[in-house]
């Protein structure tokens, strides 16, 4: 099962933190988190990299989701065979863009995605039909909107059956409406929160790929943002000093 969904579906905020091979994946997948976001669109990591690190979150709170660099159904694929319980995608500008997505992510009938038999932690099933029901309705399909095209198109995006998710890629919608990485510029601001607004009315969540500099956590939420990565090193650090204050003391 994916329980990340059932939060999303319930209005619950999810909160990860991006990982990469060399990561402590075991720690940060059991320290609380909601997932762990592997990327391989800007990054030298390639999907087939991932499979140890995404087997070593099993039986761990946090789930496992892939960007891929393309909307195609090899990438995609290769992600969900290594255990993807969550799959984001760049640059989804359309709506045809979107069900191009979600029909490489699901099995037939619902769509065209390959079989190489079980892949990833889906829980227990009686039957090979009953896994791939299982992975079609619980797997997380999250477009990116990068663009004006993307924001212009955001309500028939999130209208596509199948998707759960519309992620803002932070930088990249910046330059695109020409506030580069002018995170604070009401202009910004309007965009997202109008992303935010639109993806809650078709009760799909609305996401960032970070929290961008200048805005806080908090303010996303009160945009009615559900998801985001959020860097964990300060929490670490400062857990380690507390640690060590109380022996030293």
């Amino acid at each position: 099962m994916n329980q990340m969904k059932e939060k999303l579906d319930s209005g619950e905020v999810a909160i990860g933190v991006s990982a990469e091979p060399g990561s402590e994946i075991p720690f940060l997948a059991r320290s609380g988190f909601d997932f762990l976001l592997f990327d391989t669109q800007h990054s030298p990591v390639e999907i087939k990299q991932l499979n140890g690190p995404i087997n070593s979150m099993r039986g761990r709170h946090a789930i496992p989701i892939v960007r891929v660099g393309d909307n195609t159904a090899e990438a995609t694929c290769y992600a969900l065979d290594v255990g993807a319980k969550g799959i984001i995608c760049p640059m989804i500008n359309t709506p045809e863009e979107a069900e191009a997505m979600v029909q490489y992510c699901k099995y037939p009938f619902d769509g065209v995605r390959s079989s190489a038999g079980p892949r990833g932690e889906w829980g227990e099933f009686k039957s090979y039909r009953e896994y791939m029901d299982i992975v079609n309705h619980d797997l997380l399909i999250i477009p990116m909107v990068e663009t004006v095209e993307g924001l212009k198109n955001v309500k028939d995006i999130a209208s596509v059956e199948g998707i759960n998710c519309v992620l803002i890629g932070p930088s990249d919608l910046s330059i695109n409406i020409d506030v580069p990485l002018d995170y604070e510029n009401p202009k910004y601001h309007e965009a997202i929160s109008g992303l935010a607004r639109t993806c809650r009315e078709h009760d799909v969540a609305p996401g960032m790929f970070f929290v961008p500099p200048g805005i806080s956590p908090a303010q996303l939420i009160e945009m009615g943002f559900l998801f985001f990565t959020y860097a964990w090193q300060q929490w670490a650090s400062a857990g380690i000093k507390n640690g060590l204050d109380a022996i030293r003391s």
